[in-house]
């Protein structure tokens, strides 16, 4: 990722979670809990939390989780990280700090990765995310699973307007107001209405060498979960 994301997400930690839970009502919580419930349904000993941020998508895992499940959290931002290690669930969670494009894991080594509301951050370009998927790829045993959570575009026209009306709107505005950081929340209302449809996300997902590969949207098509197998 580039250095401007670095700083973009150095600057958004401390109220990071607050606006995210603003504005989207409460319903990115949701969607993060139907995500680890799918996420969780086949178990597995070790799970890797991809870009987790803050850590909201790994305590929602660790929670579901069973005895024995070793859980590691990645990102490539310190402060997002340190946020992360403040819950009471992070004693429980491994953390480590890299590069989506370059994991310091071993071929076969997970069961389980998800990633959630940070697809958009590896999404340079198609080709860009499509080596991305591949590392994911790489680092899962044959058979495992790969859960994404991301803000998607509806197949109503009607809806899809109004959405991006919406984000034009008020997260910019909102998230900039709140936590101080134009830059970062001038970044993030553009880069949801550029990101793909549920079918070419899965296409994509295809092109990357995953198979089994389907998706649930969610509210109007607003976000989508997929899941594909390694």
């Amino acid at each position: 990722m580039s250095r401007g994301l670095q700083k973009i997400y150095s600057e958004l930690p401390k109220h990071y979670e607050l606006i995210d839970h603003i504005l989207t009502f409460g319903l990115d919580i949701l969607c993060r809990r139907r995500a680890a419930r799918i996420a969780v349904a086949d178990g597995g000993e070790r799970w890797l939390d991809m870009c987790c941020g803050t850590g909201e998508m790994a305590t929602a895992l660790k929670r579901l989780s069973r005895n024995g499940t070793m859980l590691t959290a990645c990102d490539f931002s310190l402060p997002m990280l340190s946020q992360a290690t403040l819950k009471p669930e992070a004693k429980d969670i491994r953390f480590a700090i890299s590069e989506a494009g370059a994991l310091p894991f071993a071929d076969h080594t997970f069961d389980l990765i998800t990633v959630s509301f940070a697809t958009r951050n590896l999404n340079s370009s198609r080709g860009t995310l499509i080596k991305r998927f591949r590392e994911f790829h790489r680092v899962l045993k044959p058979g495992g699973r790969y859960v994404n959570l991301e803000t998607s575009q509806p197949e109503s026209r009607v809806i899809r307007k109004l959405m991006h009306i919406y984000v034009g709107l008020t997260v910019k505005q909102v998230g900039s107001w709140i936590s101080g950081s134009k830059e970062g929340y001038s970044y993030l209302a553009s880069s949801i209405p550029r990101f793909y449809p549920a079918g070419e996300l899965a296409e994509i997902l295809r092109e990357a060498g995953f198979s089994e590969i389907s998706y649930q949207p969610l509210f109007f098509g607003i976000t989508a979960i997929h899941k594909a197998v390694r």
